[in-house]
């Protein structure tokens, strides 16, 4: 309970201080809250605002909703191990040594994320280091340090971002449309309060999941590239043992936003955020 009050907690202030940044800017502007313009507005600090808020908060939320432990100092070889992986692995790739943590959990997975390539965060499960060869786990590693070369937390964020302002923004531009057609010349007609925010409710919904298609699908394009990535840090062998070893995992544990970034995820058609594992496999032994 105290986790989820504190994710509640954290989501209200980030729609409090967007609300605040939102009417500065509309005061300033001089801008009328239902003008196309005051729409548009509203559309892009929520939309690409709350986005990019999240891409911040990312490293601190992904160990705060896992339970991951940093290491800084190693305890244990595989510890070590881990650390001196991803710093070779990171050199190899040009970036910045990410944070590496490691987090309880009985599924074989591992992700990253963070605002930047030179400031991100590796963090593998228990289940992975417990289940997986050296040469499995480096190649996951190393799947990881090629999301962060790629830029994919950032190109992600920007794509959410310009899908939630045009979200937000369609589903306000067509409630106006339908509460000025149904008004017609009665100024008192219309939707009302309650019937324009339900109409918009329902339309953010819609388009909202025709967005998350378009974000779908991009997530399951950068799986390809991260499997590539791993497959030139160490070699394609090595990346396609890792997942031919997931195949006999159990679903991921991760949740929201996570899912996306770990090694197995959702690959439920429409809306997988990840390539079924027998394509990942034959791409690379394709390739």
């Amino acid at each position: 309970m105290k986790r989820i009050g504190l994710w509640i907690a954290t989501n209200i202030a980030i729609v409090v201080m967007l609300s605040i940044v939102l009417n500065i800017v509309m005061a300033v502007l001089g801008i009328e809250f239902r003008s196309t313009a005051g729409i548009f507005v509203i559309a892009l600090v929520f939309g690409m605002g709350g986005s990019v808020i999240s891409l911040l908060m990312s490293k601190k939320m992904a160990k705060w909703s896992t339970k991951a432990t940093v290491i800084d100092s190693p305890r244990s070889n595989t510890e070590a191990w881990l650390l001196e992986t991803v710093a070779r692995l990171a050199k190899q790739a040009n970036i910045g040594m990410p944070e590496v943590a490691v987090y309880e959990s009985n599924d074989i997975n591992a992700f990253a994320t963070g605002a930047n390539r030179n400031n991100a965060l590796v963090a593998v499960s228990t289940g992975l280091l417990n289940n997986m060869e050296i040469d499995e786990a480096e190649a996951v590693l190393a799947h990881e340090v090629a999301h962060i070369a790629n830029g994919d937390m950032i190109t992600l964020t920007l794509l959410q971002g310009v899908l939630n302002t045009f979200v937000i923004f369609a589903a306000r531009i067509v409630a106006n449309i339908i509460d000025n057609f149904l008004a017609g010349d009665d100024e008192e007609g219309g939707l009302g309060f309650f019937g324009y925010l339900a109409v918009i409710i329902v339309l953010e919904i819609v388009f909202g999941l025709l967005a998350s298609i378009i974000v779908k699908w991009y997530s399951r394009r950068r799986e390809y590239a991260a499997d590539a990535g791993s497959a030139a840090l160490v070699g394609k062998e090595k990346m396609i043992a890792a997942l031919q070893r997931l195949q006999n995992s159990q679903p991921s544990q991760l949740h929201g936003e996570l899912v996306a970034f770990g090694i197995l995820g959702n690959t439920k058609e429409l809306f997988a955020s990840h390539p079924p594992l027998t394509d990942r496999i034959s791409r690379l032994q394709n390739s």
